[in-house]
């Protein structure tokens, strides 16, 4: 059985990104699993600019931001395995998978890091009425077959949905020549960026008609058009209101779902609102060692915004590792010295204790180490030490007991969305074991306009920040420090919310 210190799922943006930064922070033994033909994700597919703008303070293409991270795993030496599918992750984070070189294979991790991304959800969820004729594409799917195959689905069009994706293929679609008909969207608001509408639809004259959807599709073995029909405040199409669109393809941009099957299966606790992991400070699970970064945590709107996490959980995995690592070594020490015995006998281990071998890490691992490196892919700061036991146990023993006792008697704040606001990430805070400076992102639950976001500690408000506007289609983010959760050290819950 092959065994690596961390094992990254997913060699997408947020798994190479979480993979160099595990590597600047001293791991060597890290590999990537993709299950495509090459690296680079979804990115691979999107031809248009926009991205590396906080990342990299310049503007580039899917390929061209890709290209820059992976370039850094060849660098660094990281390795990689492509057109390698996981079927299975347990909670002591053996990773089964298979490919067609080794058929297969089994690898133990110490740590595991979530970065399967997302996937769009497809017809079938929608209940449109209706045949099912050909000409019907995902967004995403329509993209790749204009930007990677170099074949047109079709040359009248009608979008349904104005995520992010559709409003882009709005735009794609009609420089290759076909006529975008029209955008609807069920919900009185895009889900979209604000500049991808003015860019992608409001410059090409692209109608965009909130509070419409389809109703019935045309056609039993091609698309010849659809009907919509606006809806009301419950989603319900109101009679009267019917158009007909002819059309030969429809293309459906409604909603991304994080890909965590393997996830759920392997017992992480899930979050209904994000349908991703729920996570603390350090991006960890509620299995202690299994981490998560990216789309499948909780979809982004900006690709910068998922490297700059997943350097985070790379970091944070590393000092998990570098925790396991001391403690088996103090352990196997103590144990050595107990009744004038070695610990590494075979012996040693039949009255329950540890000797520092795969089962002192399997089922209830220590946390991880503190993290002294500086060098990540955003060069920050190490992080501070990391407790990772779920049950908040100690996990090591009395000799380096000093070092991590403040994050052992750690309290964790509650982090609670309110009033406006979905959602946050994390979930949970140890301020022991965060770093000087915490991103929680967040998405709300409607369009507000000259509006305050709002933070409070338990009933006091600490900050309130003037927005314009505020939509579901734009994360939102609010900026905690260490010092300032330490000036509270009775705090209980964190509320963020929107007033007008």
């Amino acid at each position: 059985m092959e065994k690596y210190d961390i094992v990254v799922i997913g060699g997408g943006p947020a798994g190479l990104a979480a993979a160099i930064s595990a590597k600047r922070s001293g791991i060597d033994s890290v590999l990537i699993l993709e299950r495509d033909r090459e690296l680079g994700g979804i990115l691979n597919q999107c031809i248009h600019n926009g991205f590396g703008l906080h990342t990299f303070q310049e503007e580039l293409t899917g390929p061209e931001y890709a290209h820059r991270f992976i370039r850094q795993v060849m660098e660094l030496g990281i390795e990689y395995r492509l057109d390698t599918m996981v079927m299975d992750i347990s909670r002591e984070k053996l990773v089964m998978a298979m490919n067609r070189k080794d058929g297969l294979f089994d690898i133990q991790a110490k740590a595991v890091i979530l970065a399967m991304g997302c996937r769009e959800r497809a017809r079938g969820a929608l209940n449109i009425p209706g045949f099912r004729p050909a000409g019907i594409y995902s967004a995403g799917t329509a993209q790749k077959l204009v930007n990677v195959e170099g074949c047109m689905p079709g040359r009248e069009v009608v979008i349904l949905g104005s995520g992010d994706i559709g409003l882009i293929m709005a735009r794609r679609m009609t420089l290759e020549g076909a006529r975008v008909q029209a955008v609807a969207e069920l919900m009185p608001y895009s889900g979209g960026l604000k500049r991808n509408i003015v860019q992608c639809l409001e410059d090409y004259g692209i109608p965009l008609k909130l509070s419409h959807t389809v109703i019935d599709i045309r056609g039993r073995e091609r698309l010849e058009g659809v009907t919509l029909a606006e809806v009301d405040g419950r989603g319900r199409p109101v009679p009267g209101t019917e158009e007909f669109y002819s059309c030969d393809t429809l293309l459906l941009s409604v909603g991304l779902i994080p890909e965590n099957e393997l996830s759920g299966k392997m017992g992480v606790e899930m979050n209904p609102v994000t349908s991703g992991p729920r996570v603390n400070e350090s991006l960890e699970t509620n299995i202690g060692g299994v981490f998560a970064c990216g789309n499948v945590l909780h979809v982004h709107d900006l690709v910068d915004f998922v490297s700059e996490e997943a350097g985070a959980a790379g970091r944070n995995a590393a000092a998990y590792v570098k925790e396991y690592a001391e403690n088996s070594v103090t352990g196997s020490a103590k144990d050595s010295v107990k009744d004038g015995t070695k610990a590494s006998t075979r012996d040693n281990w039949k009255d329950g204790t540890k000797a520092g071998t795969r089962d002192n890490w399997k089922d209830s691992v220590a946390g991880s180490a503190e993290d002294s490196v500086t060098g990540s892919v955003e060069d920050s700061v190490g992080d501070s030490t990391k407790d990772n036991r779920r049950d908040g146990t100690k996990a090591g023993t009395s000799e380096n007991a000093t070092g991590r006792a403040d994050h052992q008697r750690g309290r964790e704040i509650r982090l609670q969305p309110a009033e406006g606001v979905r959602y946050t990430v994390p979930e949970r805070i140890n301020v022991s074991r965060m770093d000087e400076k915490l991103s929680v992102r967040f998405r709300v639950g409607n369009v507000y306009k000259n509006c305050y976001v709002s933070t409070y500690f338990d009933r006091e408000r600490v900050s309130r920040r003037k927005r314009q506007v505020v939509a579901p289609g734009e994360m939102e983010e609010v900026i905690l420090t260490r010092e300032q959760l330490l000036q509270y050290p009775d705090l209980e819950t964190i509320s963020i919310k929107v007033e007008a």
